[in-house]
């Protein structure tokens, strides 16, 4: 299936670029359902007659609407929001001559002339973004999106539900997919249960929870899988990035629901909000949550994120390609090199080389399976782990033929 690219904004919130608003807040009175009121008094010929008032418990109206708000309660505490923090420099306003350093007098221009300058008065910590990331153990591991932690030198806080905030230490970045692991040190938390996006359907209700804003915590979102396995350049926060495989939602995905958890109707994490669609309606992607569960794996028993290398470039072949070079399959990655000198076609000692493959070899098959535009070279690869020893069907010079490489840890 073709993938359709677009620019997309990440959805994180960067503070200075937020725009205030003001909100009408409600009064501080809290009533909880089922309880009573305060009485009300009625005056009957003298007699005071005080009648309790009941305010009937809401009940949910659909077996849909009744998951929902299941979903939500049971998940609420395990959703939290991430704050960078930096130091920032204080500036303040002085006024001074200025041609006073050229050697004027004060009372050169009649009395001097006073400009307003600025200074830098020591720093102070501010907010400079901010994002979202649920629990996934119950000793700290946080998920969210790499972009929500990508401020250089910036300290980042997890706030929970409760308004609790503990310190986070960034653990690893994926460095192909929007993914970041973090730790804060507590115990027997609340943690998501991670579903398999391999199973998500299109029209499937989903539900997303996130900081939107920056300012509403856990603010809820439901809607439907609207497709699957789109690719968009995404970009904000001074980033710009290409994900793929990601899953589109109608459910409202604003700024600031970056790392929040999209929810199955089981309550089961099956993606990572992760962007939206700038100026349409209703348009958001989240990562699958499979790819994270590869990412937490590597952190739970190495302490890093690392993804396989083969050490080839290629261009997938179609019957466009197939027809333009007059090929003799039209299927499997033909390996090129690129528009420069320095683009090889092959990695000198990468596995690939070491392997004997050469420019204009076609890689067929990966472990058995057919390489085809839904299913890359590159897709492969990832599927598989550092040290893998995989099998790989190629054609050379018109014969077929299988060889082996051992995939070395990508730098």
């Amino acid at each position: 299936m073709p993938s359709t690219i677009k620019t997309i904004l990440i959805s994180s919130v960067v503070s200075f670029l937020v725009a205030t608003g003001a909100f009408i807040g409600l009064s501080n009175l809290d009533i909880e359902a089922g309880k009573f009121l305060p009485e009300r008094v009625i005056v009957k010929e003298k007699e005071i007659v005080k009648e309790p008032q009941v305010v009937e418990k809401y009940i949910p109206q659909t077996t849909e609407e009744e998951m929902v708000v299941k979903i939500v309660k049971e998940s609420q505490e395990s959703v939290v929001s991430v704050i960078a923090t930096k130091d920032l420099p204080v500036l303040e306003t002085y006024y001074a001559d200025p041609f006073r350093e050229f050697g004027f007098p004060g009372d050169f221009f009649g009395g001097g002339l006073q400009i307003p300058q600025y200074r830098q008065k020591g720093t102070e910590k501010k907010e400079v973004s901010s994002g979202s990331g649920f629990i996934v153990s119950a000793d700290g591991l946080v998920l969210t999106n790499k972009h929500v932690v990508s401020e250089e030198e910036a300290e980042f806080t997890v706030v929970m539900n409760d308004g609790k905030k503990y310190p986070a230490k960034v653990l690893a970045k994926d460095p192909v997919q929007d993914i970041a692991v973090l730790k804060i040190e507590a115990k027997s938390l609340s943690a998501l249960k991670l579903g398999n996006s391999d199973n998500i359907q299109i029209g499937q209700t989903v539900v997303a929870i996130g900081n939107a804003l920056g300012e509403f915590e856990n603010t809820v979102s439901k809607g439907v899988v609207s497709g699957l396995r789109r690719t968009i350049t995404a970009g904000g926060g001074g980033m710009t990035e290409t994900l793929e495989d990601l899953v589109q939602t109608d459910a409202a995905i604003n700024p600031g629901n970056s790392g929040g958890p999209l929810l199955n109707l089981s309550g089961e994490v099956i993606g990572i909000n992760t962007a939206m669609t700038q100026g349409a309606q209703n348009i958001g992607f989240a990562l699958p949550v499979n790819k994270a569960k590869r990412d937490l794996e590597q952190v739970k028993k190495t302490g890093k994120i690392s993804y396989p290398f083969l050490g080839v470039r290629y261009a997938l072949i179609n019957k466009e390609l197939k027809e333009k070079n007059n090929l003799s399959v039209d299927y499997g990655a033909l390996i090129v090199r690129g528009e420069t000198n320095t683009d090889l076609a092959i990695t000198p000692g990468s596995p690939a080389d070491k392997a004997g493959i050469v420019e204009n070899d076609i890689i067929l098959e990966f472990n058995g399976k057919k390489i085809a535009e839904d299913y890359s070279l590159a897709k492969a690869i990832q599927n598989s782990q550092v040290g893998d020893v995989v099998t790989l069907k190629i054609l050379h010079k018109g014969e077929e033929k299988e060889i082996k490489a051992t995939l070395t840890e990508r730098k």
